[in-house]
């Protein structure tokens, strides 16, 4: 079972075990989001731009990042939804055969008028292997609370 809201506190930090972007990924996630966009998916186009290459969909790496967050065990079994994605920046690209990690802070915490749960404020931060800062945001989650985990 993962960390309850009265585990956690602001300034709590977490890191993520790391993922290399492969290409197969790029190519999966093209076809479950139906985007195709040549910078992602042509070699040859992408080489015109100025990434000179492809270039991972944002959404692809931030979706990279919750499977890696899930994979810490941290909010296992007691994150019960998300309630906002703000300010989310992607600030540089990820290519095929860059790895990432994620890091994750609590930034504030408060309770709800239910006393089976708490909202918890997240900043992410998503690293690429030369530990620049690629993607970046903040997360509003519903998280349980020890005492009621059982009442939901």
């Amino acid at each position: 079972m993962g960390l309850f809201y009265e585990d956690l506190t602001v300034g709590q930090v977490f890191i993520t075990p790391r993922r290399t972007v492969t290409e197969a990924d790029i190519v999966n996630f093209a076809g479950v989001s139906g985007d195709f966009n040549p910078l992602h998916t042509d070699e040859l186009h992408a080489r015109k731009t100025p990434f000179g290459q492809r270039v991972a969909h944002g959404l692809l790496v931030f979706a990279i990042l919750t499977g890696l967050r899930q994979r810490t065990g941290v909010f296992e079994g007691t994150l019960i939804a998300w309630l906002e994605i703000r300010r989310y920046r992607f600030l540089k690209p990820v290519f095929i055969g860059d790895t990432v990690w994620g890091e994750t802070e609590v930034l504030e915490m408060r309770e709800t008028s239910r006393p089976d749960r708490g909202i918890v404020v997240q900043r992410v931060r998503v690293y690429n292997q030369k530990e620049e800062v690629v993607q970046e945001g903040e997360l509003v989650t519903l998280i349980r609370r020890r005492g009621e985990a059982n009442h939901l």
